[in-house]
């Protein structure tokens, strides 16, 4: 590969085009703008410190332009039982919380009532309205994942965004099918008898592009936010159903400092255990290719759920990890024809 090529690969691309029904739309992250974007989560909510899920939401929804409104769902979880606790809410745009399972047929049924108000003359046609599920990875992955594949097969103009932080963290931490194997959680713990979860992550993102969406991608809440925000208004003015999945990871579930936060998006990314990428009417892009082949296990040591794999003796985890984060690595490099 050109190392004129190398160069542009391995930045996160900070002008993007989207392609819609209505033609080619350029899209370039301005920061400045970017910062001056009204807040439409409040700092009023009761998430914890150091808890990715916020930075992911407000993230997204500063890919809203500032003249359209949005009508969000949330499945149940940590950021719908911390953002809209009765009769107080953080969110600055309607809101709708529903239960574990259905956060993709309550959105899309409401995007699908505004569909039909607006075709009867009861609701204003000149005025944009978008619609957003954000739902846990318990909720998207796993619990929720029927009512959000039937969401997108149906074809709804609607964004779902799953907030992923590997667990069903309000309930417990018990292990999800997002969980990362050999992960310390309370109904996979490590020991003597089993060495934490047996199996590894179920692949989403991957799982939703074979839905054949006019737009999927991944991201992470890294840097200046560039790729995220721009990934969130893409797919918000996308027409038809897209779906983002993003990284949020949890203090209490994976065990780090409050001030670690940034530092875990960070490696996420850098060690390939998180790649940063898009696929857009099929076809997949990478965003972002680190610089070196950092080894998964920089990102792991960042966690106490993982502290057992750093034992003499279980360098066989590490390995292991390794070699399933290297496959889907050449999988992704193939898919987007780089290989």
């Amino acid at each position: 590969m050109p190392s004129t090529q190398n160069n542009f690969e391995r930045t996160i691309v900070r002008t993007a085009f989207m392609l819609s029904k209505k033609g080619m739309i350029k899209m370039a992250y301005n920061l400045k703008e970017y910062a001056k974007k009204p807040e439409r989560l409040s700092p009023g909510h009761r998430m914890c410190a150091g808890c990715g899920a916020p930075p992911v939401v407000r993230a997204i929804l500063r890919g809203l332009h500032p003249e359209d409104h949005a009508v969000i769902g949330s499945a149940t979880g940590c950021l719908e039982v911390c953002t809209y606790i009765y009769p107080y809410t953080a969110w600055e745009d309607s809101f709708i919380h529903s239960a574990f399972e259905n956060a993709g047929a309550t959105v899309s049924g409401a995007e699908a009532a505004y569909a039909a108000m607006k075709k009867k003359g009861t609701l204003p046609t000149d005025k944009e309205t978008k619609f957003i599920a954000f739902g846990g990875d318990g909720g998207t992955y796993d619990i929720g994942f029927q009512s959000l594949s039937g969401a997108m097969e149906r074809g709804h103009d609607m964004v779902y965004v799953c907030y992923d932080n590997g667990a069903y963290m309000n309930t417990g931490i018990q292990r999800s099918s997002a969980t990362p194997k050999y992960a310390d959680t309370t109904t996979t713990p490590a020991g003597s008898v089993k060495p934490g979860k047996l199996q590894f992550r179920k692949d989403l993102t991957m799982v939703m592009a074979n839905h054949h969406l006019p737009y999927v991608a991944q991201t992470a809440a890294i840097g200046n936010f560039s790729d995220i925000t721009t990934k969130a208004e893409k797919a918000l003015y996308t027409e038809g159903p897209c779906f983002i999945n993003c990284l949020a990871p949890c203090p209490r579930g994976w065990g780090y400092k409050t001030e670690d936060l940034m530092q875990i998006n960070k490696m996420a990314v850098e060690t390939r255990f998180w790649p940063l990428y898009e696929v857009v009417d099929g076809k997949y892009t990478i965003n972002y290719i680190p610089k070196e082949n950092v080894p998964v296990s920089e990102f792991l040591k960042l966690q106490k759920r993982f502290k057992h794999l750093f034992k003499p003796g279980n360098e066989w985890m590490l390995e292991d990890i390794q070699a399933e984060v290297d496959k889907r690595w050449e999988e992704l490099l193939h898919l987007a024809e780089m290989k």
